[in-house]
């Protein structure tokens, strides 16, 4: 049994969501009890405590959207790479690091997400992987790394007719044995949906050819509207805008994610109500890409399930909350909305959308969830309460405060070291597959 405790407790929890000196209890996989220090401690004096050292106890944090597959490009320069527009910014980089992405190279990304995840905050995270150099077992071998390392992962492979017939076949039968695996695993560590790249990239064959590989297993995660020539493309070749598209073509239920969803209607957003869909967005991508404000404001009205995610553009889930807010504000030219959103979106509809998913309750600390806790370095100069928690949250506290990381009742880091893992091992192999996959891209040595 764990005990975490001489802390500030934000449990997430309605019913005790903070305490001054608190502490939680763990027993195996699962929460057994949230209290003070002083209680629990009389309570299980044998469990084995973890220091909060004064921090911040609070649950590990949801990333709804994140790319492994990005993950060697920290520091990349692709030479001749000067995108001016969002489709240069994927031909240019991330098609042309998929397509020299091999095995090996997908594991070392994920090696190198899941470590800083961890590092992070970042206990579950849902993953949209592209590897055309090589597409089968790539999600198995992304599967293996989260499994190492410790990390809740909802895996998928971005169906894509870009590379041609062939690879877009491999990539929808890496879907459908994973989906299959997955199910008949039945590991609430490891959970599969069915991805699709954006409906661009995706025809309606290709559609229907997924939902028969499909066949109900999960549901489906696909870039929607990211950028205009997903627009642009559903209306000049099937007359309908992209929502409406992937509603005729059986991917809109209560279990599929969108991203980012930018360009949208008023309309689309009905369907995507009316069909229980969810959304994620990536505010620091988009702004990033260049590709515009999405309506996340409006969305919240239309009573739709907004998470958040990164894109990979960072794994640091804190660092995207403050850049949703002064996005929305930015855009709506008002200083006074989207805190209560954002905040919704990180620590709500992110825990709703990882409950489609996995069986034990993930974001909030009580009896019964899973054991996914974290510990912020944190000392505030101003008073700390129940009332600001979210003020505190979002001005005072980033992803690199954290110092220790539970996942799953395992201590997998603590007091900035990680516990059972070989980083400086895994680091030197992650390196020498960087170099080779930076030498692929523009033909020199390393």
């Amino acid at each position: 049994m764990l005990l975490i405790g001489n802390g500030r407790l934000i449990t997430r929890d309605p019913a005790l969501p903070y305490l001054a000196d608190g502490a939680v209890a763990v027993e195996g996989e699962v929460i057994k009890e949230v209290g003070t220090l002083a209680d629990l401690k009389a309570k299980y004096p044998d469990a084995q405590f973890v220091d909060a050292k004064g921090g911040v106890i609070m649950p590990g944090l949801i990333n709804a959207h994140t790319h492994i597959y990005s993950g060697l490009a920290r520091g990349l320069a692709i030479e001749g790479n000067n995108p001016t527009n969002f489709l240069e910014v994927l031909e240019g980089t991330w098609w042309n690091i998929d397509r020299h992405l091999t095995l090996d190279g997908t594991r070392a990304s994920a090696y190198a997400t899941v470590l800083d995840c961890i590092r992070d905050g970042v206990t579950t995270i849902f993953d949209h992987h592209a590897s055309f150099c090589e597409i089968p077992g790539s999600l198995f071998a992304i599967k293996d790394v989260c499994q190492e390392l410790g990390m809740r992962a909802c895996l998928c492979y971005e169906v894509s007719e870009r590379d041609g017939e062939e690879k877009t076949l491999q990539s929808i039968q890496e879907n459908a044995d994973f989906a299959k695996w997955a199910k008949d695993a039945n590991d609430d560590m490891i959970k599969a949906m069915f991805g699709g790249h954006a409906l661009f990239t995706i025809s309606d064959k290709a559609f229907e050819k997924m939902v028969e590989a499909n066949n109900g297993m999960t549901g489906f995660h696909i870039h929607v509207a990211e950028g205009m020539n997903d627009v642009y493309d559903s209306l000049r070749n099937y007359g309908c805008r992209p929502v409406n598209r992937l509603l005729y073509n059986g991917i809109l239920g209560d279990k599929t994610l969108l991203g980012h969803c930018i360009h949208i209607s008023p309309a689309e957003m009905d369907i995507i109500k009316e069909t229980g869909t969810m959304v994620v967005n990536n505010p620091e991508s988009n702004m990033g890409n260049a590709v515009g404000c999405s309506p996340v404001l409006q969305m919240f009205q239309k009573g739709i399930t907004v998470g958040m995610g990164t894109d990979a553009y960072t794994h640091d889930m804190l660092e995207s909350l403050k850049v949703f807010l002064i996005i929305q504000r930015h855009n709506a030219a008002l200083p006074n909305v989207a805190w209560c959103e954002c905040m919704d979106m990180l620590f709500k509809n992110n825990a709703a959308i990882a409950a489609k998913y996995f069986e034990k309750p993930l974001g909030i600390l009580k009896p019964g969830a899973a054991a996914d806790v974290i510990v912020m370095d944190y000392k505030p100069f101003t008073p700390f309460s129940e009332e600001n928690i979210d003020g505190h949250m979002l001005f005072g506290m980033m992803g690199k405060n954290c110092r220790t990381t539970i996942i799953n009742g395992k201590v997998l880091y603590q007091d900035r070291e990680f516990v059972g893992i070989d980083e400086e091992k895994i680091n030197a192999w992650t390196i020498e597959q960087s170099k080779k996959l930076w030498g692929e891209l523009n033909h020199r040595t390393y």
